[in-house]
């Protein structure tokens, strides 16, 4: 289905849906950090050309797809609203084929902080309350870092971050991102890792 037209109204990020559990807190610190050192034309010309893609769901409401974590740094930095992009329209369908359909087009990740796939109620109804998981957070950063190449692999980070998860420790992470981040480095480069989107580790042969 081809992307409609972007709605010129912006919509309250208040009035955002998760189609996911989780955001990286780093990532979004982060992206804070860069919203903060634009001026107040780059702001209004990155909201102009940053639009959230979203489903329109059942009583129209709107579900995001992608950028959760810009939503949520642009949320913390006092953004009330940003314009849209309605990849499908859904509100005609009830909530349990709404979620069918985005499970099966890979548009909803229900995995909670733990990569433990949950039931879709469970999935958070704002922004504000997506949770923390430090290995997506690594995972960004490991991306930045050379480590896989940026693949369209629908939560291809997830992905990464589900890896990490079954090799390093949420306590190594929050006691030394930096250290976690060179055995992430090393993780990403070994065979074990070769059937994850983006990875460019080594060929044998």
């Amino acid at each position: 289905m081809a992307p409609r037209e972007p709605l010129l109204t912006p919509v309250p990020i208040a009035e955002l849906r998760p189609t996911q559990m989780t955001v990286g807190y780093r990532e979004v610190e982060e992206k804070r950090r860069r919203w903060r050192s634009h001026d107040a034309d780059k702001k209004a010309a990155f909201l102009g050309s940053h639009m959230i893609p979203v489903l329109l769901g059942p009583k129209k409401r709107y579900y995001v797809i992608d950028h959760h974590h810009l939503a949520r740094a642009l949320q913390e930095e006092g953004v009330e609203s940003v314009l849209v992009t309605v990849v499908a329209d859904l509100h005609k369908l009830d909530k349990d084929a709404f979620w069918t359909v985005a499970d099966h087009k890979a548009w909803v990740h229900p995995y909670n902080a733990d990569g433990v796939r949950v039931g879709f109620d469970d999935v958070p109804k704002r922004i504000a309350d997506l949770a923390d998981d430090p290995f997506r957070s690594l995972a960004g950063e490991l991306r930045r870092a050379g480590g896989f190449a940026k693949d369209t692999t629908p939560f291809s980070e997830f992905l990464w971050a589900d890896f990490l998860r079954r090799n390093l420790t949420r306590k190594a992470i929050e006691r030394d991102f930096t250290a976690s981040l060179e055995s992430a480095l090393s993780l990403a480069k070994s065979p074990d890792a070769g059937y994850l989107p983006g990875w460019c580790g080594p060929l044998d042969g």
